[in-house]
């Protein structure tokens, strides 16, 4: 990796980290980010697989690219897959996330792993849970479940992305962890990774590379 890379991929999350630290304030509105009341309360793929979650948020952001070509970027998210198109120092060690479709990770079946971490286990990495091309698709852990949502809106798409999290404290020390996690590093993450997959699937809707993330 270029130190060059390194370096501006840590000024990204150097000047995040105030989001990062008053995200627990923010949650009243985080949790909905860019849905719409309509979008918030409607049911969707994988809802009731965790009726005791603690934790739910659903965003959402427009895209200028049918769903059709929104939902490959969706498919080849994963560590050590096409990454996460977030604050790659963060959640990829440096190697930055795909800017280009790779057609051999498009591949994606239920019960395929979506690799969270360089360890794959049931505790740190989802499976597919479900999917519908190009409608749906959930990932699952035991305690968590992440559904996207592709609707079309015009030309375009409505992504709606929703994560929800059982905070198990029966087992302390994982609970405790994840809350420290998701209360504090989600919303910045999955900000970050909805518009990097706006920017991503927009530029490749007109042909070219993507622009600098803003």
């Amino acid at each position: 990796m270029k130190p060059i890379v390194i370096a501006g991929q840590a000024v990204e999350v150097v000047v995040t980290l105030p989001l990062f630290a008053i995200s627990p304030l923010l949650r009243p509105w985080h949790t909905r980010w860019g849905a719409t009341a309509e979008e918030v309360d409607c049911a969707m793929a994988g809802d009731g697989q965790l009726p005791r979650a603690q934790f739910q948020a659903t965003r959402a952001i427009s895209i200028a690219a049918p769903p059709s070509e929104v939902y490959q970027w969706i498919l080849q998210v994963g560590f050590g897959r096409a990454g996460f198109y977030s604050y790659d120092l963060l959640d990829s060690l440096g190697h930055p996330s795909a800017d280009r479709i790779v057609p051999e990770l498009q591949a994606v079946h239920v019960g395929d792993w979506v690799p969270m971490s360089p360890t794959v286990n049931e505790t740190t990495a989802f499976k597919v849970d479900s999917m519908e091309p190009p409608v749906s698709l959930v990932w699952r852990k035991p305690d968590s479940t992440w559904a996207w949502r592709l609707d079309p809106a015009g030309d375009g798409t409505r992504l709606v992305t929703r994560l929800r999290i059982v905070y198990d404290w029966r087992k302390r020390g994982s609970a405790l962890l994840s809350v420290i996690l998701i209360e504090f590093g989600d919303f910045a993450m999955m900000r970050r990774m909805l518009k990097g997959i706006r920017r991503r699937a927009e530029a490749a809707a007109r042909g070219r590379r993507p622009l600098a993330q803003p």
